[in-house]
């Protein structure tokens, strides 16, 4: 028989992508660069994918958005978009009272920035959390504890708080739930009702991260910087004008925030580096320990590598990396 260059695979069989031949129900499947045998399952944000015959199979529930704020003014909106904003002021993180003059929202949640260590850049301070159809309950996290400002008569949206961990959680009946560390890192998580209903620093929930800049007056922005002024609260604050770069003002902290941080490239977060990129996680790390200065450098420290392995444990990749030396 006359002999054929290149990998053929005979009749019956596919190459498996790996060197093999194997049948139709036996192919694998990818995800994340990771190959899967069939009858494995992943979970993909609150579904569950089963490979089978070289695809996957996923369930379609519809799943919470969640927006972190954390460290030293980094954001991750609902879609996924990661920012940086040092605004110094209190800034709307998400309300569902967008654009239309007529819309009856429920909730609004503001973040009360304010400037932490000498370099400028700014933390989340407090939290204040509106809810009810005429935003008369009012409550206040800061000085980690939570107070009632004011009750809303009406009851039409109640509230209950718990503690989970480190981790006090605030959930209401309108669906939306708040989770704070009772220091700097806030998530904020919406149900699906809310996809493309909100607006603020944590974007639009409508799973496109390319047009999460919208401002308070409705305009598609590129610059950070301008999309996160338009959402102060009140006018008297200054407008933020650059990008602090704290490394750059305390360079004789680079290397210290650059060894500390390296934890996150390194191979204990190594299972995690191929489903979520630890890069911009990294990056905010360094700023955030290099920013640190007055006092609290090993709680920034601390809060930015655990906002990656929260991140890491959303993409089904848990991590353990405290240790009676490392916070």
């Amino acid at each position: 028989a006359e002999c054929v260059s290149g990998c053929v695979c005979p009749e019956g069989l596919l190459d498996d992508g790996k060197g093999g031949c194997v049948k139709r129900k036996d192919c694998p499947c990818i995800h994340n660069n990771q190959w899967y045998s069939p009858g494995q399952k992943v979970t993909v944000d609150c579904n569950t994918c089963t490979c089978q015959e070289g695809f996957w199979s996923c369930t379609e529930d519809v799943c919470y958005g969640t927006c972190m704020i954390y460290g030293s003014g980094h954001y991750i909106t609902f879609d996924g978009k990661f920012y940086d904003f040092d605004g110094n002021c209190e800034y709307v993180a998400t309300q569902d009272f967008c654009g239309d003059k007529n819309s009856s929202g429920s909730f609004s949640i503001i973040t009360e920035n304010v400037p932490c260590g000498t370099t400028g850049v700014t933390c989340s301070k407090a939290i204040k959390m509106f809810i009810g159809v005429s935003n008369k309950t009012e409550l206040k996290l800061e000085n980690k504890d939570y107070k009632e400002i004011q009750r809303d008569i009406g009851e039409d949206v109640r509230y209950w708080n718990r503690t989970v961990g480190l981790y006090l959680v605030i959930e209401a009946t309108n669906g939306v739930m708040l989770i704070w560390d009772r220091r700097t890192t806030v998530f904020i998580k919406l149900t699906p009702d809310y996809k493309g209903k909100v607006c603020g620093l944590c974007g639009n929930f409508d799973d496109k991260s390319n047009n999460d800049f919208t401002t308070r007056s409705g305009l598609q922005e590129t610059n950070a910087l301008k999309f996160g002024n338009s959402w102060k609260q009140s006018s008297m604050c200054p407008d933020v004008t650059q990008e602090i770069k704290p490394c750059e003002v305390k360079p004789h902290r680079e290397s210290w925030a650059e060894k500390e941080c390296s934890i996150i490239l390194s191979e204990v977060f190594k299972i995690c580096h191929a489903k979520v990129d630890p890069i911009p996680f990294y990056d905010a790390c360094v700023h955030d320990a290099c920013s640190c200065d007055s006092g609290g450098d090993c709680e920034c420290f601390c809060s930015a590598v655990a906002a990656y392995a929260q991140e890491c444990t959303k993409a089904q990749a848990c991590v353990f990396w405290r240790t009676p030396d490392i916070c």
